[in-house]
């Protein structure tokens, strides 16, 4: 039984592997864990690379203490090995791979599904309630909340499958990686990808760290979270789980857990578990129901239409990409929150808002702008090529429509800095925020229009 994970990455309360166990156990046969990465995904980057390996490195301990084989191959010149899905499928009885809406993972998967000969099953592993148990007709997040709330208990519940068969031992059709802490490094540097963004040294890669971020999260964020969420200038007021949410290196199962064990006042856990599961898998289950969950066609229609009527307005505040990549802009709260970009791979939601709403003056039509916003979050930001980052920037091009057209704008509402700026201490924040040293990012030859307007995938 084959076991292929692509973001879900953690060896246990993973759907996807107690799936693969489930199933397997019914036929008596072995369950071979796969995880690869190739190296010319979009914006494979150093950043991007040392999150995924470090926690691969911990899935496959993970995954050996279950009783699981598995097999781990890192894409690179001396050692392509094109078409791996497809071969370890020839033996295997069956392929249970991930329910994952956006990037990546569904490209992959929907085109390994559709040329082999052997039963598939998707799981998601990313939210607590399966989006597809919602159903395919909600329209907006008062009816799925209607439904998704009910059905959180049922799932909330979890124990993990335990294998009956001893671990594969059988022929493969290459030669794995043995992937340890200590060589990451040196594997990466030897590897044909974007060396100028770097890891993150805020967001440390694997499942020590993301435990570690969890009791933080238990223990200074969470009692204060419903009155510090909005102020980007506190340290206690995001968890940072993001990151590990995106790459499953943590799941919505273990932090609602936690949380709900947590001393915190009531108001706390209820407007926490509303960020992580109200709006989160809306989003996800937004994502689910749109073929190109990062097309700019997504943007609902009206602002669509009015930044439309607008889009040969001046835009006397028009900045260059470069400018904007390296957080070099004349604004300095937007390079306050592009700078946490570059030096992170993180950026705090209340900045995020402001930072998307001012990419729409800042470009040269609201294409473009999209099309900015995608690209600079997906490049730089761990939390990047995630149905909850784009579900946000679709709200921010959208939202309630405001009083009045603006230039440029139309009807679509905009953001001032004020929430930071105006809090004791805030302007000195954004002044040092926005001075950060930050890595020296390399510019793209062009534009990053594809595939944020045309509705293919980058690869």
């Amino acid at each position: 039984m084959l076991c292929w994970l692509q973001q879900a990455l953690r060896a246990y309360d993973n759907p996807v592997i107690d799936a693969a166990i489930r199933l397997a156990n019914t036929m008596q046969l072995p369950v071979l864990v796969y995880h690869g990465v190739r190296k010319d995904y979009p914006y494979a980057s150093d950043r991007l690379h040392h999150f995924i390996l470090g926690a691969s490195v911990d899935l496959a301990d993970g995954c050996r203490r279950r009783g699981l084989a598995v097999v781990q191959h890192v894409d690179r010149a001396e050692r392509r090995e094109k078409g791996l899905a497809y071969r370890l499928c020839i033996d295997a009885a069956a392929l249970v791979l991930e329910d994952q809406p956006t990037f990546v993972a569904r490209w992959q998967a929907e085109r390994v599904a559709v040329r082999i000969d052997i039963p598939v099953f998707a799981v998601n592993a990313a939210c607590l309630v399966p989006p597809a148990v919602i159903g395919a007709d909600v329209t907006g997040r008062t009816a799925f909340l209607r439904r998704h709330e009910p059905a959180r208990a049922t799932w909330l519940a979890w124990d993990d499958e335990v294998a009956e068969v001893a671990p594969y031992e059988g022929d493969l059709p290459f030669t794995p990686d043995r992937l340890g802490a200590d060589d990451l490094g040196r594997l990466i540097a030897e590897l044909d990808i974007d060396h100028s963004v770097p890891a993150s040294a805020a967001h440390p890669a694997g499942r020590a760290a993301a435990e570690g971020r969890l009791a933080r999260l238990l223990a200074a964020v969470l009692p204060g979270y419903a009155s510090a969420r909005n102020d980007a200038t506190r340290s206690d007021g995001a968890s940072g789980l993001s990151p590990y949410l995106h790459f499953g290196v943590l799941g919505p199962r273990e932090i609602m857990a936690a949380v709900d064990a947590a001393p915190a006042g009531a108001q706390h856990k209820r407007k926490f578990a509303d960020e992580l599961l109200g709006w989160r898998e809306w989003f996800h289950y937004q994502a689910r129901q749109l073929a190109v969950p990062e097309g700019y066609h997504r943007v609902a229609g009206w602002a669509r239409q009015t930044l439309a009527d607008h889009a040969g307005d001046p835009r006397p505040e028009h900045e260059t990409l470069e400018a904007m990549l390296r957080g070099e802009t004349r604004d300095e709260t937007w390079n306050a929150c592009q700078r946490q970009f570059l030096a992170d791979g993180w950026m705090h939601n209340n900045l995020r808002m402001y930072w998307a709403k001012r990419i729409i003056a800042m470009t040269s039509s609201p294409e473009a702008a999209w099309a900015t916003a995608c690209y600079l979050n997906d490049r730089l930001s761990l939390d990047g090529r995630d149905p909850s980052t784009y579900g946000n920037l679709a709200a921010m091009f959208a939202g309630a429509p405001a009083d009045r057209e603006r230039p440029v704008y139309g009807k679509v509402a905009t953001r001032g800095d004020g929430s930071t700026r105006h809090r004791e201490g805030g302007a000195a924040w954004l002044e040092q925020a926005a001075a950060r040293l930050v890595p020296a990012v390399t510019i793209p030859a062009t534009a990053p229009v594809d595939p944020y307007l045309t509705g293919g995938p980058p690869i």
